[in-house]
């Protein structure tokens, strides 16, 4: 069975469908904000609009920190069908706050409602894996967790490109407004036909105390070496992505001397290697769930993250160039195949470890783990935006900062092949 076969499963596709929708909603909404409020709406605030859009960014992460917790624990104790259901109405709320925040065009209301899509994607981030083996055999954990992670970066790519491009045409604001208010439709009339998943955990009262329930839940995870060791893995997965999306725009036009269309064109090739690499997974181990493929994905990740840097050359000898001024130079090839390689090797390494974390995990805890995962992804990219900012602060400049990543992807890979023997 390919992976493309799940597609024609009730047992997986309205749950794609609907995973599929919510991040391109946030990822559409969130960039439009941040374009919206850099060149239309910054200037008119006093405290400017690159605080404004870091302080949108900010906001669309921080719920990962205060209600992944909470969200863990609802979802093992009530059916995540049902549960995936009232998430989605609570995106038709905010997208319903959204259009009319684009229509007022007024910061505060846009940064609230990325405040309320991000809270409603910490909500859903445990539902979204720990249904996975409620429906799914364990042979088909891997194409799902191929499927997922491809459809997940496709999702970003797309929403990160309509919000950018779209918002400040004529009627960009008008299109922004229907595509979110689509998105959210659509997500949630998927929904409504993902079997149901009753419950794994009996309902013991909840813990409202997010502090607490947090530290307890990342105990209890830490508890488990291997459960532990693959959620770090994952995140560190998360951190080198982040990085990698957060400074092409720098890397294109400092190492390069390439223009925006350069910096699409980075996010495509890397969007497709992730993907591919993603759905390879389930071919080459079979549909055995297994860690073997890590240690080789990071360690590719670390070879060609190394030579996509040291192969960079400034295209062109005037001013910036675009993506096909950049093509026609017969060094770009280089780099171009780097990054393509090396989110491949990123697809190899990670869908492995979200396939053991769901298939190890405890079934009466399993949301509550995946929970625990998310809050690190979070604390994870947040590090990785923290040591970006001191790095380039300090002077060390673009392509010193990515040569960590490969020297961080050697350790991994090392630790992986010890993990995975």
């Amino acid at each position: 069975m390919t992976p493309f076969a799940l597609l024609r499963r009730r047992r997986f596709l309205p749950l794609f469908i609907t995973q599929f929708l919510g991040a391109f909603s946030g990822n559409l909404f969130k960039n439009a904000t941040i374009v919206l409020i850099l060149y239309r709406l910054g200037g008119e605030q006093a405290a400017g609009g690159k605080v404004l859009a870091t302080t949108a960014v900010g906001l669309f992460v921080l719920p990962f920190f205060l209600f992944s917790a909470t969200a863990g624990q609802i979802a093992d104790r009530f059916d995540k069908a049902k549960l995936i259901r009232l998430t989605k109405l609570l995106e038709i709320a905010a997208a319903a706050i959204a259009v009319g925040a684009l229509w007022a065009a007024a910061p505060w209301m846009l940064l609230t409602t990325l405040f309320l899509l991000g809270a409603q994607a910490a909500l859903f981030g445990p539902l979204k894996y720990g249904i996975l083996p409620d429906h799914l055999g364990t042979d088909e954990l891997l194409a799902a967790n191929g499927l997922v992670e491809a459809g997940t970066f496709v999702a970003i790519l797309a929403g990160t490109m309509a919000g950018s491009l779209t918002i400040l045409t004529k009627h960009g604001i008008l299109a922004v407004q229907a595509m979110v208010a689509f998105a959210a439709l659509g997500g949630w009339s998927a929904s409504l036909a993902i079997p149901p998943a009753p419950a794994t955990a009996d309902r013991r009262p909840l813990d409202w105390n997010i502090a607490r329930e947090t530290w307890t839940l990342l105990r209890q995870a830490a508890s488990s070496r291997p459960l532990l060791h693959a959620m770090m893995g994952i995140s560190w997965f998360w951190l080198v992505g982040a990085t990698y999306l957060t400074q092409f725009p720098a890397f294109a036009k400092d190492a390069l001397h390439a223009g925006p269309t350069v910096v699409t064109l980075f996010l495509v090739m890397f969007t497709l290697g992730i993907s591919a690499g993603s759905l390879l997974c389930h071919r080459l181990l079979k549909g055995v769930v297994s860690l073997r493929l890590a240690p080789l994905g990071a360690l590719g990740m670390a070879f060609f993250g190394f030579d996509f840097v040291m192969g960079a050359a400034p295209a062109g000898a005037g001013g910036l160039v675009e993506a096909r001024a950049f093509l026609a130079e017969p060094g770009s090839w280089r780099p171009l195949a780097d990054l393509v390689l090396t989110a491949v090797a990123g697809g190899l390494y990670v869908v492995p470890l979200y396939a053991f974390l769901q298939q190890k995990a405890d079934p009466a805890h399993r949301a509550r783990i995946i929970a625990a995962n998310n809050v690190l992804n979070a604390l994870f990219m947040t590090a990785a935006a923290a040591v970006g900012a001191v790095v380039l602060g300090a002077g060390v400049g673009i392509k010193g900062l990515l040569l960590g990543l490969p020297v961080g992807n050697l350790l991994v890979a090392a630790a992986s092949r010890r993990r995975a023997a």
